[in-house]
């Protein structure tokens, strides 16, 4: 007999399974946690303090802060890389953002053009509505 050890679970120690998917460790979830808990707070204070007196810079602001947490999000809770399931959830990450992107500017379009194309009212045609 060699001096080899036999471990009865081979892929215990990798933290991967089959298809190379990450399933994180205490440490990931913690990191994961306080910058999310950081990432909502700092904009909550944001909102909350007053400190960008522009409403359009503090929602821009926001934002930013919502995307990052989104990252996070991906990274240490879903484990999403290049190398889990082949690439495929990137793939699908992608698929699904052009689909938002699709949808949303095609609502925001509709919703900006929606006042030109309704009929004019006067002053006086509403005061015939029932």
């Amino acid at each position: 007999m060699g001096t080899e050890h036999a471990h009865p679970n081979p892929q215990a120690h990798d933290h991967h399974d089959e298809h190379g998917a990450s399933h994180g460790s205490m440490r990931e979830y913690v990191v994961g946690f306080l910058l999310s808990v950081v990432l909502t707070a700092i904009p909550f204070w944001l909102v909350m303090s007053g400190a960008i007196p522009d409403k359009q810079t503090t929602a821009l602001v926001i934002m930013a802060f919502a995307v990052v947490q989104i990252v996070v999000h991906m990274i240490y809770f879903l484990h999403m890389n290049t190398k889990s399931e082949n690439g495929w959830t990137v793939m699908a990450l992608i698929f699904t953002i052009v689909l938002v992107i699709i949808t949303l500017s095609g609502s925001l379009w509709v919703m900006f053009h929606l006042n030109t194309n309704m009929m004019p009212m006067s002053v006086h045609d509403m005061g015939q509505l029932p």
